[in-house]
């Protein structure tokens, strides 16, 4: 269980790095940054594909029907949807929102299990698990309402603006509710799959769908002239290496990791455990502004480590049929 937490540590610490990148790139258009993110990610599978290519040779066409609908969903839709939500909001609303992922999963996760009686995946208590859900919800309250008076404090502030890039957020939010929920579920059905494998076919099924959204937003851009220098833009070394460090890092060194925590851990914990991913993209946004949060912000963050803190310590509980009870 430890290691299923380190592994859902390290992931979060990766990932969290995603939530950056679009403000350091703000005059690249979000679908580029997602399509040549994962295209990176795609290129960087190739020689790992290789190395494990007698895995790769285990999947059957189903499992790459599933790699591609994971990659597609939580890659590449995701991440459009993210960099847009971050270029127009900014970084603090963007993050509070995809920080109630903890919550959503959890929830979603535990009523998914109720409902298909799972014998393999153990329930969390409703009970047992309110705390840790209200101590989470508590924390990312007060982070919300620290960041959001702060930018509506702002005289230029553009409401409409922010109101879009909530919007993206939300459906970020949704993407990455669907994925890990989803992804548990691949990966609890092939338990003598490695995790690793796993991860390298979602990159090889990006490949193709990132080379091909790349190659029309391309074009499209030719055709109605739309003034961005292609295909690199006009910063192409800081361009080039921030996608392709996200593709090492947060795409495939990330979900590796994840991978391995869902083998090794109930969905429902899991879930709370993305918290990481929070913790780690509030980091690195006050890194980048060059200034420490705001006491609500530190209380919240406060509140965040509390709550996961908690849900470690609640322990699963297999629920009994009721043909077993008799």
């Amino acid at each position: 269980m430890w290691m299923g937490i380190l592994y859902a540590l390290v992931a979060g610490l990766m990932w969290g790095l995603v939530f950056v990148s679009p403000l350091m790139l703000a005059e690249y258009p979000p679908v580029l940054q997602s399509v040549a993110r994962y295209l990176a990610f795609g290129l960087i599978s190739l020689p790992l594909g290789w190395a494990d290519r007698e895995g790769l040779h285990q999947l059957t066409r189903a499992d790459w029907w599933d790699a591609i609908k994971l990659s597609a969903v939580g890659n590449l839709i995701y991440y459009t949807c993210l960099a847009s939500a971050l270029q127009r909001a900014g970084a603090p609303l963007p993050t509070v929102i995809i920080g109630t992922l903890p919550v959503v999963i959890a929830i979603v996760a535990n009523q998914r299990n109720s409902e298909r009686n799972s014998r393999r995946d153990a329930l969390l208590p409703w009970k047992r698990l309110a705390p840790s859900l209200l101590l989470i919800a508590a924390g990312i309250a007060c982070v919300n309402q620290a960041e959001l008076t702060a930018l509506l404090g702002q005289p230029n502030a553009d409401l409409e603006r922010y109101v879009t890039g909530a919007v993206f957020a939300i459906c970020a939010l949704a993407c990455w509710t669907w994925y890990p929920l989803h992804n548990a579920d691949w990966l609890r059905k092939h338990p003598g799959r490695s995790p690793r494998v796993w991860a390298t076919a979602q990159g090889l099924t990006t490949l193709p769908l990132a080379l091909t959204g790349y190659l029309l937003l391309w074009g499209g851009m030719r055709v109605s002239d739309y003034p961005f220098a292609m295909p690199f833009g006009p910063r192409p070394e800081i361009f080039l290496g921030l996608m392709f460090a996200l593709g090492l890092l947060a795409s495939w060194l990330g979900t590796m990791c994840w991978n391995e925590a869902s083998q090794r851990l109930p969905m429902s914990l899991a879930g709370q455990l993305i918290v990481f991913e929070t913790l780690a993209a509030l980091s690195y946004a006050y890194l980048l502004r060059g200034k420490w949060p705001e006491p609500m912000t530190m209380l919240g963050i406060a509140l965040l480590v509390a709550g996961v803190i908690w849900a470690v310590r609640v322990k699963p509980e297999p629920e009994v049929s009721e043909g077993h009870a008799n």
